[in-house]
């Protein structure tokens, strides 16, 4: 009896050996299977967290999801970003606007005469322009008008298409004089009557006070005309407008550009001597140059920059030489400069070469006298030599982009 229950006894300790053997095998392999499921290694090609056990794979598709969630809050966080910059930026140019309307409507009650103009052409000034053309003129030179009249500048009725069809606006721009009223402004107001084709500016006449015309100018041109471009010219330099046209299409799509001939000439200190600058220690040691900017006898400007130049009109500092004045105004924000050499070339046979060679120049002068020298008797020599097809002005289309509002 005792041998029998011994032998049971030894029997089932045998037994729980066993079964204790294989419950620590099966423990070993669950926690090999659950390690693997929870120690993944993320795939070289992707995000995907995955074991491979004999040629299986498993996915964790909890952590897809998670996954998958977080790059959609990404792209909310991303479109919600660009949401608000593309407000911040709808903001920032109505409140341009809103300075703009505000400087024009102070720069048109300064001036009664322009407030007359303003009514006058009320219902032309809403459409808009592909570019104002502002001649710099004087109360002397009345010759030089009449050259430019005769040769590159339409007349009558072929201005007035020129503004309807091609969007393309010219002005000879001129202030008064020191005695309002008196004998030089009455010679004015007579050529005004014959040939209509003035901008009066509510300034006084001076060489001296170029730089300050060369401000009104800008102010007074955009609060009147709704332009791409706004250029200013003097009257003894050859322009053709076609190629003019053409070579500013070209920048249409840049929101502040300054186009001419650049150059960075000395800073001249010595007093009595031409363009001496009075306040040339603002530029460093004597003998030093001045920053890059448009020479005067030709340069455009963008909308934007011309609308700046109204809105600051009041705080602009102005240099001896206004060329450097518009350049100094740029200096400091974010314009594209443009130097383009065919605004500025010689009198035949320099342009007249280039012309042959296809290369029509924008604007034909002589370096040593800042314009054509003797314009009055040459200009028409220059024109004929120099000069675009007759027809080119005509059969181009520079308002592709620019169409009337109503």
């Amino acid at each position: 009896m005792y041998v029998k229950s011994r032998g049971e006894f030894a029997s089932k300790q045998v037994l729980s050996k066993n079964l204790a053997f294989l419950l620590c095998f099966a423990s070993f392999c669950a926690g090999m299977f659950f390690t693997n499921r929870m120690w993944m290694v993320p795939e070289a090609n992707g995000i995907r967290l995955t074991s491979r056990t004999e040629g299986k794979q498993f996915v964790d598709c909890d952590l897809n999801v998670v996954l998958k969630n977080e790059a959609n809050s990404s792209r909310s966080i991303s479109g919600s970003k660009h949401s608000i910059e593309t407000v911040d930026k709808a903001i920032s140019d109505l409140e341009i606007k809103l300075m703009a309307a505000r400087a024009e409507r102070e720069t048109i009650m300064k001036d009664p005469m322009l407030s007359v103009g303003v009514k006058n052409i009320e219902s032309t000034s809403k459409r808009k322009y592909f570019m104002v053309i502002g001649i710099n003129t004087a109360f002397s030179s009345r010759k030089r008008r009449d050259s430019v009249r005769a040769t590159w500048m339409p007349q009558a009725e072929k201005r007035k298409k020129l503004e309807e069809e091609k969007g393309i606006v010219i002005r000879f721009v001129i202030g008064h004089s020191s005695t309002s009223g008196g004998i030089l402004d009455k010679a004015i107001e007579a050529e005004e009557k014959v040939h209509g084709d003035f901008l009066r500016l509510q300034h006084v006449e001076g060489y001296l006070e170029l730089s300050a015309k060369t401000k009104t100018y800008f102010a007074t041109a955009v609060s009147l005309w709704d332009a791409e471009f706004y250029i200013k010219v003097d009257d003894d330099v050859h322009v053709n407008l076609a190629t003019l046209g053409m070579n500013l299409a070209g920048h249409r799509t840049k929101p502040r550009v300054y186009i001419g001939c650049m150059k960075s000439g000395p800073v001249l200190a010595q007093k009595g001597v031409k363009y001496h600058e009075p306040e040339y220690w603002k530029f460093g040691e004597v003998g030093n140059r001045y920053f890059r900017h448009a020479t005067g006898q030709l340069y455009a400007i963008s909308k934007d920059l011309a609308t700046y130049i109204m809105i600051n009109q009041n705080v602009l500092h102005k240099y001896a030489n206004e060329d450097v004045s518009l350049g100094a105004w740029f200096i400091g924000l974010d314009v594209e400069h443009v130097d383009d050499r065919r605004l500025c070339c010689g009198t035949p046979p320099d342009c007249e070469w280039k012309a042959q060679a296809g290369n029509i120049c924008v604007a034909s002068f002589d370096w040593r006298c800042s314009g054509i020298c003797r314009s009055v008797e040459r200009i028409l020599e220059v024109h004929e030599r120099c000069g675009e097809d007759k027809n080119a002005l005509w059969s181009t289309n520079f308002m592709q982009t620019t169409k009337s509002s109503s």
